[in-house]
């Protein structure tokens, strides 16, 4: 999630930032403006050509609410991995044996 993040901040930087005057009294309007732009319509390469609002459109049906994501959620059924590899692999084991 941290790479598109920090991609997003780079177009922010590269098509909108260096194109205005971040001083200026009507910064505010120009960035709801920019905002709406990037979402609804410019393509992004990483939505094979498509606009956020187009690929979260076709998504909506599928994904399901919060609610009822955290009505299936199960804390067991969760594995965390240890930063020690060897460990976690022999933890790991342990379960599968009980």
């Amino acid at each position: 999630m941290n790479g598109k993040v920090e991609r997003s901040q780079k177009t922010d930087k590269s098509e909108f930032y260096a194109t205005v005057d971040i001083n200026s009294e009507d910064i505010q309007d120009k960035l709801a403006e920019w905002q709406h732009y990037y979402n609804w319509m410019r393509p992004h390469s990483a939505l094979k050509g498509k606009t956020p609002m187009e690929r979260y459109f076709e998504l909506c049906e599928e994904t399901p609410f919060s609610d009822e994501v955290q009505k299936q959620y199960n804390p067991s059924n969760e594995r965390i991995q240890h930063a020690n590899y060897k460990m976690d692999l022999e933890i790991a084991k342990l379960k599968r044996s009980l």
